[in-house]
C-alpha cells in the first residue's frame, strides 16, 4: 500500500537493528583492563626499542675475552702464572717484546686471550672502516678514543661540506697480526697490523668520481692501537691510535 513498508524492507530493518546491537555489545563494552593492556603494550615497545638500540653496541664495542680463565668452579683448574706465560710466549712466536707485554697484561686481566682479541679486532676494523665511509658518527663514537674520534669526525665533516660521498665495499681482511702489547699503568695497549682489500670511490655531488676507483680492488695496510683500562669492570676496548703503512 502507498506510504507503507513491504515485507522485504521490514526484514532488512530487523536485520540491521540486530547487527547494530551485536556490534555495540562487543565493541562498545569496557572490560576494565584497558589501562593494563595499554601499559603492557608500552612496556613491550620500550623493551623492543631498547633491544634494538643495544644490539649494535653489543656487537661492536666488546672485543672477546677469555672467560674460561677466570672460572673457579671445583671441577676446573685455574690457569697458573707459569702456564699463562707459556701460552703468551707461544702466541708471540719468538717476539720477546710482544711476549713480555702480553704476560704483563694477562697478569692483571686473567680473562685476556690474545687470539680471541685479534678475532674481535678484525670485526671492529671492518665496522670502523665502513662507519667512516658512511659518516656514522654514533657508531664511531662508541668504538674510538676521543682523539681519534675527533680526527675521524673532522674528516667526515670536511667531506660532507664538499657534498662528497664514499661508495665503498669491504672485500675482506687478508691479514691481522698483533705487533705490540704494552701495559701503561692501568691501561693495556695492543697494536695490530691489518692488511685489507677494499673497493672504494669518492663521488662529488654530481656523482662524478673524484677519488678512488669503483671497479678496482685496492689493498690497504693500517696499524691500529686499541686500549682498555684493565682496572675497570668495563670490558670494552677502543681504538686510540691509527697509522698508515707502506
Amino acid at each position: 500500500m502507498q506510504g507503507g513498508i513491504d515485507l522485504t524492507t521490514l526484514l532488512f530493518l530487523v536485520a540491521a537493528i540486530a547487527v547494530f546491537w551485536k556490534l555495540r555489545s562487543v565493541l562498545g563494552r569496557r572490560t576494565g583492563d584497558e589501562a593494563t593492556r595499554f601499559e603492557r603494550y608500552k612496556n613491550q615497545r620500550a623493551t623492543e626499542q631498547a633491544q634494538a638500540q643495544g644490539s649494535v653496541s653489543d656487537k661492536v664495542v666488546k672485543l672477546p675475552r677469555r672467560d674460561a680463565a677466570i672460572s673457579q668452579t671445583p671441577n676446573q683448574t685455574v690457569e697458573s702464572d707459569a702456564d699463562r706465560a707459556i701460552r703468551m710466549t707461544k702466541f708471540a712466536a719468538g717476539n720477546s717484546d710482544l711476549a713480555q707485554g702480553l704476560i704483563a697484561i694477562s697478569k692483571v686481566d686473567q680473562a685476556f686471550d690474545p687470539a680471541e682479541f685479534v678475532k674481535g679486532a678484525r670485526s671492529a676494523y671492518e665496522m670502523i672502516v665502513m662507519a667512516f665511509a658512511e659518516g656514522n658518527r654514533v657508531l664511531l663514537k662508541d668504538l674510538l678514543g676521543a682523539e681519534v674520534f675527533e680526527g675521524f669526525q673532522s674528516a667526515i665533516t670536511d667531506r660532507q661540506s664538499r657534498k662528497e660521498t664514499i661508495e665503498q665495499s669491504f672485500v675482506g681482511i687478508k691479514a691481522a697480526e698483533l705487533h705490540d702489547a704494552e701495559l701503561k699503568g692501568p691501561f693495556a695497549q695492543l697494536t695490530i697490523k691489518f692488511v685489507s682489500e677494499l673497493i672504494s670511490a669518492t663521488r662529488s655531488a654530481s656523482g662524478e668520481v673524484v677519488g678512488g676507483d669503483p671497479k678496482r680492488i685496492k689493498e690497504m695496510t693500517d696499524v691500529w692501537t686499541f686500549a682498555r683500562d684493565v682496572s675497570s669492570s668495563n670490558p670494552n676496548w677502543k681504538l686510540v691510535a691509527t697509522q698508515g703503512a707502506a
